[in-house]
């Protein structure tokens, strides 16, 4: 019976590392996006799989050597129960209150590695959130501004001057501003910054195939930057519950290239400013 236990406790670890090795099969991984891979969709979402892919090796690694000895300490465990008494001619029982040797190297290596992990980090860290660090693109301005709420998303983004280009986007709205509600809409293949705020609890702006998160903090005005590799569109999700209605909280991005959003903005103004009442020479030319 003690066998049976010990094959017993052995045989979930092996069918964790077999399931975890099959799931990029079962597309139980990464969002599969518009690749089809689940390949991250931004540069920096790339560098961010490249930690979470170190950390992945470090932790198997980590979980394959304890449970190999876990399952030794179990199979010879059963084994010597088997065997006679020390008074009959069995092995006696081995007694130790530890080793301080032992301790100290399972207390610095672990200690190392998580250093390690926290230095190798730092870069892609200060890339997405140190200011002094956004690209150069992006240092000009954000192209729109994106509001948390219970439980929507809303996008302002500014109007177009005469000449039909963007102008900047103010702090605070604008008469010439645009709106839009769970669409967010941006050039592809270049660094975008969009303001990000919240009306009211905390959320947290997901872009999941571009992995891009960050928390919307009432009170707050937050800057965050990516770049989509691909036009196409992306989910928006809320990854922070926020109410009874999170789980509806739920938008898109599409990344498009700079004409096709110019385009796009250009549209968005005539219908927004559209009074819904037929100018006369349209009704002339109806009639």
């Amino acid at each position: 019976m003690k066998r049976f236990w010990c094959a017993f406790f052995m045989f979930w670890p092996i069918a964790a590392v077999i399931v975890s090795w099959m799931a990029p099969d079962w597309n139980w991984w990464f969002p599969l996006g518009p690749a089809g891979d689940g390949s991250a969709m931004s540069p920096l979402g790339e560098r961010i799989d490249d930690l979470f892919y170190m950390i992945l090796v470090v932790t198997t690694i980590t979980f394959i050597g304890t449970q190999a000895a876990l399952g030794y300490v179990l199979f010879t465990g059963a084994t010597r129960a088997e065997q006679p008494p020390a008074e009959e001619g069995g092995e006696r029982a081995w007694f130790t209150h530890g080793s301080h040797n032992l301790e100290v190297m399972w207390t610095i290596v672990p200690a190392g590695i998580l250093l390690f992990i926290a230095l190798y980090q730092m870069d892609v860290w200060a890339e997405f959130r140190v200011k002094d660090r956004f690209p150069e693109q992006v240092r000009s301005g954000p192209l729109a501004e994106v509001t948390a709420r219970q439980f929507e998303w809303r996008i302002r983004y500014p109007g177009l001057d005469e000449q039909g280009h963007p102008l900047p986007l103010m702090p605070d709205p604008q008469p010439t501003d645009l709106y839009t509600v769970n669409d967010l809409q941006l050039p592809s293949g270049r660094p975008v910054m969009i303001s990000l705020r919240s009306e009211d609890v905390q959320h947290s702006f997901f872009l999941p195939e571009l992995r891009v998160k960050q928390d919307a903090v009432p009170g707050l005005v937050i800057p965050v930057w990516f770049q989509a590799k691909k036009s196409s569109e992306y989910a928006l999700l809320c990854a922070e519950l926020c109410g009874w209605g999170h789980y509806k909280m739920k938008a898109r991005l599409v990344a498009q290239s700079e004409s096709e959003w110019l385009q796009w903005l250009r549209e968005l103004t005539t219908k927004q400013n559209d009074d819904g009442v037929p100018d006369k020479g349209d009704v002339q030319a109806a009639n």
